[in-house]
Order: C-alpha cells, then structure tokens, then sequence
C-alpha cells in the first residue's frame, strides 16, 4: 500500500512541484505550491460537485428518514433495512460525500510529505525522486514572494487559512435547505447541531494545523480553500440560472 501511495500519488505530486518551480519566474516555491494546489483541485471538480450533490438529496430526504426513524424506532434492524431502501429508491448513497473528503486527505498527506521531505534534505531536490524530463533545480528557494519562510510556521497564513475555512463551510451551509430546528418529537437537529459546529471546528483545526506546520501546508490549504470558494459562488449562480 505505500508502495502504490509513494508511486501512484507522492511521486507525480514531487515532480509536478518541481516542474511548476523550474518553470514559475524567479523561482518563487510559494507559486509553485499554488499552482499544484489550482491544478489538484481542477481535477477534484466532478468529485466535489458529486459531494454537493449527494449533500443536498440527503437534505431533501430529512423529512422522510426523520419519519421512517420514528415509524420503526423500536426495531433497528427493520429501521436500517428501510433506510437502505430508501436511499435506493432515490439513487442516493449516505456515504458518497465521503469520498471526496477522503480523497482531499490523502493528497494533502502527500503535500505535506513532499514539503517535509524537501525540508529535511536541506532544500536540495532528492535527483531519485525525478522523472527524466524533469530537470533538477539544485537547492530550493523557500521564500513565498521573499517574505515567507515556507519551510517555518506563518501564523499570517495559518489565519487567512482559517477565515477563508470559515466563509467556505458557512457559505456551503448556506446552500443547503433549511431544516427545522427541532424535529417532531421536540428533540433538537443533531445534523443542523453538528454543521453548526463544523463551522468553527474546521477553521480552528486549520488554525492549529498552520500554527504547527511548515507554512507552505498552510499556503496549499489557503489555496485549495479559495479556489473552492470561487467554485461555490459559480455553482450557486449557475444553479439560480437553471
């Protein structure tokens, strides 16, 4: 398995790095890192846009498994059989939206793994790692517009990573339907209740993270946030259009 990971996904991100390094004007490592981040994310789109998806028929399906949950309360295995059937009577799979998420991840562990490794080779490119076409710049230049250290924590990029996390979570809150605060029996939303807290949950972990972290994770996940901001507000208006 790490194996396949170190082939399949660290080593093509390694060398896109630094293909996007030898060719980005003044060597600049912070662009090559946002580049990579617009270039992953390009090709996240269908996942993400699967996500959404799958997000709001769950929302519309809330009404009806609120229901069915009540209807066969007493019985949990008559409870999940139906849950099933219901989620195949709308093509709807509770567990999508999960894979996106997963995908996301595992890419970010190869980001940081990259940037690590870089660091720790004194920021000098390891020539094994290379692809033959991919010409070997020697020693890296760690500056992000000469002013970050990208190999050090920023506590100015971990907090931009955090706001931009915050306006991304409450505006992907924002597009999903309303649902009742409270459901029939009086109880509160537990969905409504925990998307409320994964609206500062997530900008707090990011926050921590960059605060810890070499800054040029904090820079990838700045970027890959705002690139997904600017896809949120497209999808919204496209979706008012249809």
């Amino acid at each position: 398995m790490l194996a396949l990971f170190h082939t399949a996904i660290y080593q093509p991100l390694y060398n896109i790095l630094i293909l996007f390094y030898n060719i980005v004007p003044g060597k600049d490592f912070g662009i090559s890192i946002i580049l990579i981040t617009i270039l992953l994310r390009t090709v996240l789109i269908p996942l993400y846009k699967k996500q959404i998806e799958s997000q709001k028929k769950l929302q519309e399906l809330q009404p009806k498994i609120k229901e069915l949950q009540e209807r066969t309360k007493g019985n949990k295995e008559q409870q999940t059989k139906q849950l099933m059937e219901l989620y195949k009577e709308h093509k709807t799979n509770p567990f999508s939206g999960c894979l996106p998420l997963i995908v996301q991840l595992v890419f970010l562990i190869a980001i940081y793994q990259v940037l690590i490794k870089i660091s720790s080779n004194g920021l000098v490119v390891d020539p094994s790692q290379l692809y033959s076409f991919v010409k070997d710049p020697g020693k890296i230049n760690q500056f992000f517009i000469s002013l970050v250290d990208l190999t050090k924590p920023s506590i100015v990029i971990a907090v931009l990573a955090a706001i931009a996390q915050y306006f991304q979570t409450k505006m992907l809150m924002a597009s999903q339907p309303v649902t009742p605060k409270k459901d029939d029996s009086g109880q509160p939303d537990m969905a409504q209740i925990m998307s409320k807290q994964m609206l500062y949950l997530g900008p707090f972990l990011t926050l921590f993270i960059g605060i810890k972290f070499p800054a040029g994770l904090s820079l990838y996940w700045l970027a890959g946030t705002l690139f997904m901001l600017i896809q949120q507000i497209v999808i919204e208006k496209k979706s008012k259009q249809d």
